[in-house]
């Protein structure tokens, strides 16, 4: 078994879907993870799998319970048997006012966004260590550092996320395993189709982005790929922000 296999939670659509392609264009086997929707994850399935002749597993998993964590590294241990890429990419969340922030919306945002990225770089170390190392990274966005509106609730998990990032840099260096972060600007997927000011955030992004236009899916996931590379090895811990250079405007 020495074709290398990345799992990708949230795998099958968005920026998920062009990270998966990103890497079955370099030869990797996929594990792709789906909670709903599994018309359109079969039908990323067969895409990639036609285009790019790599096999493609797909596992619906909720990645807020810790037992479907758990499942979701065994079944791509049983199946493919090695595990060298994990990209913590599938993410949820409220988008309400500060105040409007309910417990149960607090809880929801922080165990999908944030727990779960704790305990499944847990057990992808423990997957990857057996095979002398490999590479985590995890999507945040710039909600981590800047107040964005109605955001509060997502903002917080991601800052979590990126603090998570430079511990687990850390602690898995020893098992030879390079963890880091990419944040994206207003990138146009179904995610952002939730924010009531979706509209006015892709507008404003393509007008004042000094690269003159708005991130895309592509743009995150070559980044990604990047920093699961040799060429990326002495990076770790750190959050990328892929954006355009909007972020560096006032």
């Amino acid at each position: 078994m020495t074709k290398k296999v990345a799992l990708i939670t949230g795998g099958t659509r968005g920026i998920g879907k062009a990270i998966a392609k990103r890497f079955a264009r370099e030869g990797y086997d996929l594990v792709l993870n789906y909670m709903r929707k599994k018309s359109d994850a079969e039908q990323t399935k067969l895409e990639i799998e036609q285009e790019y002749r790599v096999a493609v597993h797909l596992v619906k998993a909720n990645v807020k319970e810790m037992e479907q964590i758990r499942s979701l590294f065994q079944e791509t241990e049983q199946h493919f048997g090695r595990l060298d890429v994990f990209i913590n990419n599938a993410a949820s969340g409220v988008i309400r006012p500060l105040m409007e922030i309910e417990e149960s919306h607090w809880d929801w945002t922080q165990e999908i966004n944030s727990k779960a990225y704790l305990f499944a770089a847990q057990e992808a170390a423990k997957l990857m260590e057996k095979n002398g190392g490999g590479s985590i990274v995890a999507m945040s966005s710039l909600g981590s550092i800047r107040a964005l509106p109605n955001y509060v609730a997502v903002g917080v998990s991601k800052a979590a996320v990126e603090a998570l990032t430079r511990y687990l840099a850390v602690e898995l260096a020893p098992k030879g395993i390079v963890v880091n972060a990419v944040s994206g600007g207003a990138v146009d997927t179904d995610a952002l189709k939730h924010f009531p000011n979706r509209e006015q955030l892709l507008e404003e992004a393509a007008n004042r982005n000094p690269a003159g236009r708005i991130v895309e899916p592509n743009d995150l996931a070559e980044t990604v790929y990047f920093l699961c590379t040799p060429a990326a090895s002495m990076i770790r811990g750190q959050t990328i922000i892929v954006d355009g250079g909007l972020s560096l405007l006032c």
